[in-house]
């Protein structure tokens, strides 16, 4: 029954896509990975993306669920955010996504097997 009550999950995603002042790249990773540190419930990864030779990035965050993905967004959250806040061009996009598919290569059959 768990198997089934597993597939019935929904999952989140937060993707900010931004770009940073010229060589402040390593500073916001930094940072980010402090955000990232303050996450618990609900939390199930995250990836921070950079365009090589850029200082272009995008975020991805994985959450169980939206109401721990909102519970984050709090005090210690902000403060992080806003030491972010001057290290970008123009303010990021974000935006939240729910997964629809989920493709394991681990779980997916190869052609001509």
């Amino acid at each position: 029954m768990s198997d089934f009550q597993d597939c019935l999950k929904r999952r989140f995603a937060s993707v900010a896509i931004g770009e940073f002042k010229p060589g402040k790249f390593a500073e916001v990773q930094h940072l980010y990975e402090q955000a990232i540190a303050t996450y618990s419930d609900g939390f199930e990864g995250a990836y921070l993306f950079q365009e090589p030779g850029t200082d272009k990035g995008v975020s991805v965050i994985l959450w169980d669920n939206l109401e721990d993905m909102e519970a984050h967004e709090g005090e210690e959250q902000k403060a992080i955010l806003s030491k972010m806040a001057p290290f970008f061009s123009e303010s990021p996009q974000v935006s939240v996504y729910e997964l629809v598919c989920k493709i394991d290569p681990n779980e997916t059959p190869k052609s001509g097997v």
